[in-house]
């Protein structure tokens, strides 16, 4: 499998805005990737990411290239079409994401998932986010990878 994350561009948005969750996701993943886009034309910290499995556009990511007050670089969004998931291509463009953040020196990342979201939080365990707290915040759960 060959997974690459590519900038959201004019050639790609609207394909993105395509994707979708099942049904019974949309409670844990509620805002679809159109609101994404745009809130990027007003948030330019958000970096918006396709993900491409073999050349088909499986998924859509969204990370911070600007630190929050306490030094953690977030990642807000993380969805894999309903086609494609449970084919390993989330932690597999996550394990992408991961070192591109690295590379651009970014050490804490930080990313959040609703407590109902069990498969989300077994992924995001298995790349190394842990917990911050046992506190769910702002309805999320949230975890830290530090990177060393």
């Amino acid at each position: 499998m060959r997974i690459r994350l590519e900038p959201v561009t004019i050639e790609n948005w609207y394909d993105c805005t395509n994707l979708k969750v099942k049904p019974e996701q949309q409670r844990v993943f509620p805002a679809p990737v159109v609101s994404w886009i745009a809130e990027a034309k007003f948030v330019s910290e958000f970096q918006l990411r396709a993900v491409y499995g073999n050349e088909e556009l499986v998924g859509f990511i969204v990370f911070c290239n600007k630190p929050d007050g306490d030094g953690n670089y977030w990642i807000p969004a993380v969805m894999i079409d309903e086609k494609y998931q449970g084919r390993g291509y989330g932690k597999a463009a996550l394990q992408i994401l991961i070192e591109l953040m690295s590379e651009m020196g970014f050490k804490r990342l930080m990313i959040g998932h609703r407590p109902n979201n069990q498969i989300a939080g077994r992924l995001y365990e298995s790349l190394g986010f842990e917990k911050v707290s046992e506190e769910v915040i702002d309805g999320e759960i949230v975890r830290l990878l530090q990177i060393t």
